[in-house]
């Protein structure tokens, strides 16, 4: 096995992890919020701590989520204007592409990890729940260097290299299996 196709893995299993971390989030997030509204209509009282609670697992949904759209080819692409060059462009353009995106992740990981050792604040949820910045703060670094790993992929989270008739009709072959008895 080289070691391009075992970093593939590695980002392909990187990124089944940062689903199933999105999705617990997601879920803390609703059972927090849940839990004050219960508390809510059956005392009349409102519990401080579950917004304040709830809010802290938003930086890792929206960074970690985009480590995910990334690995899957759903961030914003300039498509069009692409396909309009000949093939030696479209090329360059996505080695060019690649290369923003690894710079941005080396950002993100280089002040990142600045902001994570530098967060020396409590957040006061409540009196008796006092949580780290760094819980937050280690979402920018750790979505950099996830951001890098998926970086192995090459040229297949560009969609410039996508036959889109092809996955039309792959699409349509799974439906047809899919209403078949």
């Amino acid at each position: 096995m080289s070691i391009l196709s075992a970093a593939r893995r590695l980002s392909d299993g990187v990124n089944q992890a940062a689903i199933v971390l999105c999705v617990a989030c997601v879920l803390a997030m609703l059972a927090i919020s849940f839990t004050g509204f219960l508390y809510t209509l059956f005392t009349g009282d409102a519990l401080s701590w579950t917004y304040s609670l709830a809010r802290l697992f938003l930086p890792w949904i929206g960074l970690i989520s985009i480590t995910i759209a990334l690995h899957s080819g759903e961030h914003v692409a300039m498509t069009l204007l692409v396909r309009l060059l000949p093939m030696p462009l479209v090329r360059a353009a996505a080695v060019a592409t690649l290369l923003v995106m690894a710079f941005f992740a080396l950002l993100m990981i280089w002040y990142g990890w600045g902001y994570f050792a530098n967060a020396s604040q409590v957040y006061m949820v409540s009196d008796n729940i006092q949580i780290s910045y760094r819980w937050t703060a280690i979402t920018v670094p750790l979505t950099g260097m996830i951001f890098l790993l998926h970086l192995v992929q090459g040229f297949s989270l560009l969609e410039h290299f996508a036959d889109e008739n092809a996955l039309i009709d792959e699409a349509l072959a799974d439906s047809d299996r899919e209403t078949r008895p």
